[in-house]
């Protein structure tokens, strides 16, 4: 069901969202050479629990998944693409680092992601996270009273192609409220035009995820983390986003 929600609502979403956007801060801050997931995944619920807020992630099981998450961070490195199951890993020089965080405060649902390079860079990993960091910022300005989930959808999509990249459909933007997942999904590829017309008091998740050398994905062992299938290494942003009269406004800012 899609929901729209009231001014007041959004600004107790908007709360929501400025938690799940300092705990991205602090762990992606966190993340050096040395540094094992386990311990992002520690920050993040000790910051949780600091706040009396709720994982989102840690009983979520849905039908895709291979068990409960078991933690409150996806933390998805190098060719894991989503959904990146913190496991005892230290990180390395040139690591690319994807951070998915979700969380409930009060009632109210925000998810955000955001992906970095720990230590030194490769240039076309740089590309990479520069082209899906300026998609999500296409999609975000698309999201206005007027428009159509299409034109979000073929506003990420455009700039994944002028850059050469492959775009998985499997995947994609959602509704957020009470629930972190709902509807309407938001495709990171599509037609202008079509589609849900996006009116003030909807909000969701917009979220590209590109791949350097394909669109097909494979689950890791352990039943959760999406892996490209040619071990090429990707990039995830993620904003929470409600679509009002003035424009569209990001409330998992950072």
């Amino acid at each position: 069901m899609i929901e729209l929600r009231t001014p007041a609502e959004i600004d107790r979403l908007r709360i929501a969202g400025e938690f799940v956007g300092s705990v991205l801060t602090a762990t992606a801050a966190a993340s050096a050479v040395g540094v094992n997931l386990l311990e992002l995944d520690a920050l993040a619920h000790d910051m949780i629990r600091a706040r009396g807020a709720e994982s989102c992630y840690i009983d979520y099981h849905p039908s895709f998944g291979g068990s409960p998450f078991g933690k409150v961070i996806c933390t998805s490195v190098n060719d894991a693409a989503l959904h990146g199951l913190p496991h005892d890993y230290r990180l390395r020089d040139g690591d690319v680092l994807s951070l998915d965080f979700a969380a409930s405060v009060d009632g109210w649902v925000s998810d955000s992601a955001v992906t970095i390079i720990v230590g030194t860079p490769r240039p076309e990993d740089q590309r990479l996270i520069e082209v899906t960091s300026r998609a999500l910022d296409a999609g975000i300005a698309a999201a206005t009273v007027g428009n159509r989930i299409g034109d979000i959808s073929a506003a990420i999509g455009d700039v994944a192609h002028a850059a050469g990249l492959k775009v998985n459909l499997d995947f994609g933007g959602h509704g957020v409220g009470t629930i972190m997942h709902g509807d309407p999904h938001i495709a990171n590829d599509g037609r202008a035009g079509r589609g849900l017309p996006l009116r003030a008091g909807l909000v969701f998740a917009i979220e590209p995820w590109f791949m350097l050398g394909t669109k097909k994905l494979y689950t890791d062992e352990d039943g959760w983390t999406l892996r490209s299938a040619d071990g090429s290494r990707a990039a995830h942003f993620e904003h929470t986003v409600a679509v009002t009269d003035d424009g569209p406004v990001v409330l998992s800012a950072r």
